[in-house]
């Protein structure tokens, strides 16, 4: 259990947030949202230490333990990765330690005997003899396979070191767990997994992520960061989402009488009511939801940006065309003897266990890369955009945004300009920004302004919500939803899959599997449980 009392929280003139007053409990598990800047993870490092308030508290239940994923991705490099993980019970660790040390000394004695006795009670009491075992188990879910365990977390790759810090949090079961971003550079099978593991945990979670379908699988509450406040409610994030929209639309509707947005308000509850019956958390999630009260239901001070593609032209009935092509990196195969024919209205996901097969792919058909065998042929109505997963290459300039973004389009007037970057919430404070120092989300904020510009009817996506804010991959997720021409993509966004594609095609080094369904029949189908057996 984690209580917050009276906190506040400013940087000098700026306040983040003040007078909070909450209570995380044991068996709930707490979305943290709020637009980039507002201080979701500001909150957690004070939540674990790190940070000090400017004023209040915060307090832990008697005797319980704190376990947060650590950022540091180098911190751990001179340590096998199984130590790692066993790190993360430092009181075990110190255990372990001082007992392995004792029994070293080649000049043991009575008192050693003494403590070592005491250490071995400790170490039985937190169920020692199974912390080996039971962190290979955590590494091996999360994709660390064995040979890796006991290597130098130095001789890992980034991706891997975070699934290993990821399973330094979640060894021994924290009393208190807080995750920022857990699922960045996760593959979908991976997400999975933690989902299913969060889900099935007793103790009190803290997580802030921008994947909307894990918030809304593991998460009973959500604690909204708006107007320098914290708001605590009982629901997922698309409970949140869906109920301060409705919210904001009564309140643009000034005319309708307070009975009317009463009961509007009363039937949304009790469908999500429904809605939520399905979950693990069904019963005290539901109870909870009853007793809402409905004047806490506000809109929010987000701003979502407007992400507009508007085909120049209807595309025909010849999309694309993909005959034998076939990839290797490094003499692994990627994929081999590719053929596709994407057909109209075509809205295709493509995964795999190898995220460099989509993006290989993708840098093919957009004439960046060079396949090793096959063609490729796109119809002659068709009009691309592509977004590449990289894009570091496009702000190696001095260019401001306006100077930036009129490199790709024919109209340079500056009102024109203008009118595509306010679309994407660049204010005119921010328009003499270079482009050099930008974030990751303001990058991907001027690349989809660039795609916007072209008109096209077809679009090629590499992971689109990387570095985007929640509010910018819910509107780049409804555009998609409704868009009139082909999707080309790739994604571990769950939700984003779910609602945009039509199609899957997985891509393995043996073949690929294609198939016309949505999402969430594709990864409940015993038919491609074992077509996947055979082709990895």
């Amino acid at each position: 259990m984690i209580t917050v009392n009276n906190l506040d929280v400013q940087f000098g003139k700026r306040v983040l947030f003040q007078d909070v007053n909450l209570k995380f409990t044991p068996g709930n598990c707490y979305g943290i949202i709020g637009a980039n800047g507002a201080g979701k993870s500001t909150f957690l490092r004070v939540l674990s230490n790190q940070i000090s308030p400017t004023k209040g508290s915060v307090t832990l239940g008697s005797g319980e333990r704190l376990s947060v994923l650590s950022q540091d991705h180098f911190a751990f490099d001179e340590h096998t990765v199984i130590n790692t993980v066993l790190m993360g019970h430092s009181t075990l660790w110190q255990v372990m330690s001082e007992k392995n040390a004792i029994y070293e000394k080649p000049d043991f004695n009575d008192e050693d005997g003494i403590r070592v006795s005491e250490l071995e009670e400790k170490f039985a009491e937190m169920e020692g003899w199974n912390a080996e075992s039971d962190a290979a188990i955590l590494l091996s879910g999360l994709g660390i396979s064995e040979e890796w365990h006991f290597m130098l977390m130095k001789d890992l790759s980034g991706k891997q070191k975070v699934r290993v810090l990821l399973a330094r949090a979640l060894f021994g079961k924290p009393d208190n767990l807080l995750l920022d971003e857990p699922t960045n550079d996760l593959d979908l099978e991976t997400i999975n997994w933690l989902k299913e593991y969060l889900s099935n945990f007793e103790h009190t979670v803290l997580i802030v992520s921008h994947d909307r379908h894990f918030l809304d699988s593991v998460c009973t509450h959500t604690v909204d960061i708006d107007f320098s406040k914290l708001q605590m409610f009982t629901g997922n994030y698309s409970f949140w989402y869906e109920s301060s929209q409705l919210a904001l639309r009564q309140q643009q509707n000034q005319n309708k009488k307070a009975e009317e947005k009463k009961k509007e308000l009363e039937e949304f509850i009790r469908r999500f009511s429904a809605n939520v019956a399905k979950s693990k958390q069904t019963t005290s999630r539901k109870k909870m939801i009853e007793k809402l009260n409905i004047e806490e239901i506000k809109p929010s001070s987000r701003r979502y940006p407007g992400i507009i593609f508007t085909p120049n032209r209807e595309p025909g009935n010849q999309i694309l065309e993909i005959k034998g092509l076939s990839k290797s990196i490094d003499g692994q195969v990627l994929f081999k003897d590719l053929n596709i024919n994407v057909e109209k209205d075509d809205k295709i996901v493509f995964i795999s266990r190898d995220p460099r097969a989509m993006t290989a792919l993708f840098q093919i058909i957009s004439g960046e890369e060079k396949p090793d065998a096959g063609t490729y042929q796109w119809g002659q109505t068709i009009t691309t955009a592509y977004l590449p997963l990289d894009n570091s290459k496009f702000f190696n300039s001095d260019y401001n945004l306006i100077e930036w973004l009129s490199q790709f389009s024919q109209d340079t007037n500056e009102i024109y300009i203008k009118g595509f970057l306010g679309r994407m919430l660049f204010s005119n404070d921010e328009l003499s920004k270079k482009v050099s120092v930008l974030s990751g989300g303001e990058k991907m904020r001027c690349m989809i302004s660039r795609m916007m510009l072209k008109d096209p009817n077809t679009l090629i996506l590499d992971t689109p919500t990387n570095h985007l804010d929640l509010e910018s991959i819910q509107a780049f997720n409804n555009t998609l939803k409704t868009y009139k021409g082909n999707v080309l993509f790739s994604s571990h966004d769950h939700e984003f899959i779910q609602t945009v594609a039509n199609r899957i095609i997985e891509l393995t080094p043996s073949g690929v599997i294609d198939r016309m369904m949505d999402y969430d029949d594709y990864i409940t189908d015993p038919t491609v449980a074992s077509l996947k057996e055979k082709m990895y």
